[in-house]
């Protein structure tokens, strides 16, 4: 039973936790923020850029659509009924996903924080909390049926675990500025 879970976490969050890997590969150009300020400080800074959000959604719609092409195969191949994405849903997790990175941005310059500095608990679960919340408000029925109780739970223990472990990963590839 645990197993299911687990298997069926890491399936249904894949199209929000790929967005934001994407988007540090893809990024760069025009910052959202287009360098505009408030109270002295910016909203967002140089890190939250168009590309990024706009290629790193993309990628997350993608992967949905591929994943529901090997749904069967892969739920027979594992013995676990995996779930669909429509594709609202994964447009959903994605652009949240993107969307929750970009609200702890603004909320870490209002606290006087710079880019890539650390802010633990919200670095970790900012995106899967914005892919979650607009997966519920987008699919609302697809939502319950996918997120049971047990499934979010392990959605919330087991991404911070992945996204330290994967930002590590970048940072040793010089693909990030610091380790979080």
């Amino acid at each position: 039973m645990v197993v299911t879970h687990l298997v069926s976490a890491v399936w249904a969050m894949l199209p929000a936790y790929v967005p934001n890997n994407v988007a540090v590969l893809a990024g760069g150009g025009r910052p959202i923020d287009g360098g505009r300020t408030w109270g002295g400080r910016r909203l967002l800074g140089d890190g939250k850029t168009w590309r990024g959000t706009a290629v790193g959604t993309l990628a997350g719609v993608l992967l949905a659509i591929a994943l529901n092409a090997v749904n069967r195969r892969a739920s027979d191949a594992i013995g676990v009924s995996l779930p669909e994405f429509p594709l609202r849903a994964g447009l959903a997790l994605a652009l949240g996903s993107m969307l929750g990175d970009i609200g702890a941005s603004f909320l870490k310059r209002r606290t006087g924080r710079e880019r890539g500095a650390s802010l633990p608990g919200l670095d970790q679960l900012d995106f899967a909390a914005g892919a979650l919340a607009l997966a519920r408000l987008v699919a609302p029925r697809w939502f319950v049926r996918t997120f049971t109780p047990p499934v979010l739970a392990v959605v919330i223990v087991l991404t911070p675990v992945l996204h330290v472990a994967t930002n590590a990963i970048a940072y040793a590839l010089g693909l990030k500025d610091e380790p979080w």
